[in-house]
């Protein structure tokens, strides 16, 4: 038996958007969230509220879960009133948290285990893409687990992007792209220090390189962000941003691929952390930068 009930766990800055889009599509949703106060406030918007994370679903039903970590998804799936039992045969389980590979594999074989379906789904964009529904999503699981995603995802999303049958490819995916993406924060706060230092606006040099030879969304956006230092509030956090790249860098050394810039960034994030900074947005690296130069 399955239903097209959903149960969204995890309303931070990211799920929250998002369980607010599936529910203006008209869908039935309850929602479950840590800190019980954050989930009221979706009743207003029609949600149910569910006490414990197996609360949220129903047998045979749909579960999202948008976490900060591993130790997180862990616990609502596999905790004390968790999840997976409760979802039960026939159920789907879409996993959109940034976390290990090894994690999705064991998940993936546990609701293999339980009758029901398991899928990887990260997505990349901020809490104002998952807002507009422009995030874009990569998956990987078994083909009727992705049949059966496809329509959620859809409302979500802009863009689906498929990477096959393995559950942890998906998320091997989003780690490089992160990396990627902090790897280009470096890159900036260190060419926009070399720019000030030389008595370039910072600003000006931003735009210029947003508007030419750099003209995507993370250049631009990150540019301008960077040049403001406009790091509060943050659109995702510093220490997360560290959660990340540990993630990385554990499967690089799984898979013996040297990473050197991995482990400059990871340097770069531990002393912005030592400087408390972890609540800043993960562009708050720049700090850094503009101290080693002199600047600040």
């Amino acid at each position: 038996m399955t239903t097209t009930h959903i149960g969204f766990l995890g309303l931070g800055s990211m799920g929250a958007p998002m369980a607010r889009n599936l529910l203006k599509s008209g869908l039935e949703v309850t929602v479950y969230n840590r800190t019980r106060a954050v989930a009221e406030a979706f009743s207003a918007d029609g949600a149910g509220i569910a006490d414990t994370p197996a609360g949220a679903v129903v047998e045979g039903g749909i579960a999202i879960t948008m976490l900060s970590n591993d130790a997180a998804l862990e616990a609502v799936t596999l905790g004390q009133d968790g999840l997976l039992h409760k979802l039960g045969k026939g159920g789907l389980h879409i996993s959109m948290s940034t976390v290990s590979p090894e994690t999705s594999k064991k998940l993936a074989a546990l609701h293999a285990a339980n009758g029901s379906l398991f899928l990887s789904a990260p997505v990349f964009g901020r809490p104002e893409a998952a807002a507009a529904s422009k995030l874009w999503i990569v998956q990987s699981g078994s083909s009727d687990a992705k049949q059966r995603a496809k329509a959620i995802l859809t409302i979500l999303g802009q863009g689906i992007h498929d990477f096959g049958d393995d559950p942890a490819a998906a998320n091997v995916v989003k780690l490089s792209g992160n990396f990627m993406i902090l790897a280009a924060i470096e890159t900036m706060a260190e060419a926009q220090a070399l720019a000030e230092k030389n008595g370039i606006d910072r600003a000006a040099l931003a735009s210029f390189f947003g508007q030419t030879i750099f003209a995507c969304p993370i250049y631009q956006n990150y540019g301008r962000t960077i040049a403001e230092r406009a790091f509060e509030p943050a659109g995702f956090k510093l220490e997360l941003g560290m959660k990340d790249v540990r993630l990385v860098r554990d499967v690089a050394e799984t898979a013996m691929v040297p990473m050197p810039l991995a482990d400059l960034l990871h340097d770069r994030l531990l002393t912005s952390l030592a400087k408390k900074r972890g609540k800043l947005d993960w562009t708050g690296i720049e700090l850094v930068t503009a101290e080693d130069a002199a600047l600040r």
